[in-house]
């Protein structure tokens, strides 16, 4: 599902109604946003899954690799994947 919301002057966004109940987030919940190479990852109560994607993005920078490469690369063990199968 995707939602299109507006940022405002002070830098503040406002989630739907739906997100909100869907993941029930109340007034003052605490939530990570995740840069993935330019895409935004906004995470409610992720303490440690802020610290997992920090140590993959780490690893991903350490290999020189881009979001682009992994993304490519999962489509490709797919293909092998589905090669395998016939």
């Amino acid at each position: 599902m995707e939602y299109t919301v507006e940022l405002t002057e002070r830098g503040s966004v406002t989630l739907p109604a739906a997100l909100r109940e869907r993941y029930h987030l109340e007034d003052g919940d605490i939530l990570t946003v995740i840069d993935l190479d330019g895409v935004l990852v906004l995470a409610p109560k992720a303490g440690l899954v802020s610290r997992l994607v920090g140590d993959i993005e780490r690893i991903r920078e350490e290999a020189g690799l881009s979001v682009s490469d992994l993304i490519d690369e999962v489509h490709e063990d797919r293909r092998r994947h589905a090669r395998s199968m016939r």
